[in-house]
């Protein structure tokens, strides 16, 4: 569903690459969690493969369409939920949906249905009305997640869709996840919550430096690293205990 070939991406004036010479291939289906540090070069990987932000240099392709020559086409086949907000505080959630699901041509009542059986799924129908900067964390984690997926898209890109929430709404947000990889979706993912990849990915890679360190399912690289119990032991052995402060 998603191939990488050598992609790099160095910002104006860096010394160095944020993203150097990444391989990957993730098949259709997947749940694929990409690990790292603060500015270990994920959230740039995912821009690019989300076509927010343009390659240094390699390629990819999503779906058998690639970037360069399919950008639009591509972008239908995409959803993304950004790390941070992306949403209207003075509109309310059904306000909010509805113009994001009107940018990917939904309309009618197919996007009226769309959206309240999101909704509906999410718990939030009660409160549709509602002016999103009245909702608390977790409830604005929910509608961001809908907004990224009204379209019923092939692949979706989520960095850290879990951050800052309550258990609960935590809960809400991976169950409805599974159920999409279920129907087919392939989901790509960043994530600090390493106990929560642990047992939410089919696949991981941890990357460090912009490079990809190591890449396999979580029990199986828990098993190789001697002395591991858990996802966060082999984390820490391949990027260190230092502190990775970033601005």
């Amino acid at each position: 569903m998603i191939q990488i070939n050598n992609l790099s991406k160095k910002y104006k004036n860096a010394d160095a690459y944020s993203v150097h010479n990444i391989d990957l291939v993730i098949e259709e289906g997947e749940i694929f969690g990409l690990l790292g540090p603060n500015g270990a070069g994920k959230t740039t990987l995912i821009s690019m493969l989300s076509s927010l932000l343009k390659p240094s240099s390699g390629s990819f392709s999503i779906n058998g369409l690639d970037y360069r020559s399919n950008r639009n086409g591509l972008k239908q086949h995409i959803g993304i939920v950004p790390q941070e907000y992306a949403l209207y505080p003075t509109l309310t959630a059904f306000e909010n949906l509805s113009y994001f699901g009107g940018m990917y041509g939904l309309k009618g009542k197919s996007l009226t249905d769309g959206i309240e059986n999101n909704l509906e799924i999410l718990g939030l129908s009660d409160f549709a009305n509602k002016k999103i900067k009245t909702f608390s964390g977790g409830m604005k984690r929910r509608i961001n997640l809908i907004a990224g997926i009204l379209h019923n898209p092939k692949v979706l890109f989520l960095d850290e869709p879990t951050v800052g929430v309550d258990v609960q709404s935590k809960n809400a947000i991976i169950e409805h996840l599974l159920t999409l990889n279920t129907g087919g979706t392939t989901i790509f993912y960043t994530s600090h919550h390493l106990n929560e990849a642990e047992h939410f990915c089919t696949r991981v890679a941890i990357i460090d430096n912009g490079e990809l360190i190591v890449i396999g399912r979580p029990k199986s690289l828990i098993n190789d690293q001697k002395g591991a119990t858990n996802l966060e032991d082999v984390f820490l052995n391949h990027t260190g205990k230092a502190l990775r402060d970033h601005a």
